[in-house]
């Protein structure tokens, strides 16, 4: 039996796989402190409960003879003890009832989650913009803030940068403050918070948009107008013209007739000399 710690609490989490009858039962548990943890598991057998084969694993390595088995009636009754004291201790921790088949209580231990914005933070180019983690009912002994490049973290250095100011109003939040926005500045800031037993983390998405980019579509909708109206004024203006001058056209067709007429009397005046051959002698 492992020893506990006096000066620690007592974490106790326990699963039926007989309430529950499916092959696999879990459990997650949320620790950000050394703690002592006791954990059982409750089954009942089909059959004689000593031809039952008993075992804890931690992960994917067998613990030796660290808890104990008891039974009442056909009800089997499985205890470990243990104590977390680091992050390599974390992790998950099952109890194996082999009969006919197996049966698999899982107890998942992990730090406690971070929650971020989940949807892209939306600013603009030259503005300053406020990114926010928070940690529900915890206080990190830490906080850091990354920025993502590619599938690499790469820490801000918030003090010899004055472009970026961290703040937080409780120790469970941080606030990311990021100064005079360009588009190189769009992009996943990670949040990290540090625990005794270990780290997590949560992003929050940043998108830079140029004042532009919300005005191109009234732009491109101000165009089809200028555009549609320019079409209308033309075909106004066409019509208009056609109706101020409805006789251009017979106007035309008289002038091109009176020149064929002069033509005409020009070619009838002319005297038409017969010609007169020679006499012969």
């Amino acid at each position: 039996m492992l020893v506990r710690y006096s000066n620690l609490s007592l974490q106790s989490h326990n699963v039926s796989l007989t309430e529950h009858p499916s092959a696999v039962v879990e459990k997650n548990i949320t620790l950000q402190r050394p703690s002592n943890v006791e954990l059982t598991c409750q089954f009942t057998a089909s059959g004689d409960p000593r031809s039952v084969n008993v075992t804890w694993r931690k992960d994917d390595e067998l613990l030796e003879n660290d808890y104990l088995i008891s039974a009442t009636g056909n009800t089997l009754y499985t205890q470990y003890l243990f104590t977390i004291i680091n992050s390599k201790q974390m992790g998950s921790y099952s109890c194996f009832f082999q009969e006919e088949k197996e049966y698999r209580g899982t107890f998942n231990f992990k730090v406690p989650e971070l929650h971020g914005k989940n949807k892209p933070l939306i600013t603009y180019v030259g503005d300053s913009t406020v990114l926010i983690c928070k940690c529900k009912d915890c206080f990190p002994l830490n906080w850091t803030w990354h920025r993502g490049n590619g599938s690499v973290q790469v820490p801000l250095d918030v003090q010899m940068n004055d472009k970026y100011a961290v703040s937080g109003a409780d120790a469970n939040e941080t606030r990311l403050k990021i100064m005079h926005l360009s588009e190189e500045d769009q992009g996943a800031y990670w949040c990290r918070a540090v625990f005794p037993l270990g780290e997590s983390g949560d992003h929050v998405h940043v998108v830079v948009l140029s004042y532009l980019v919300p005005l191109k579509p009234f732009l491109a909708i101000a165009a089809e107008v200028v555009v549609l109206v320019a079409i209308i004024l033309l075909c106004e203006m066409y019509t208009k013209k056609k109706k101020s001058h409805p006789d251009d056209g017979k106007e035309f067709e008289q002038i091109e007739q009176l020149k064929s007429d002069d033509s005409n009397g020009i070619e009838n005046n002319v005297p038409r000399y017969r010609k007169h051959e020679p006499v012969g002698q």
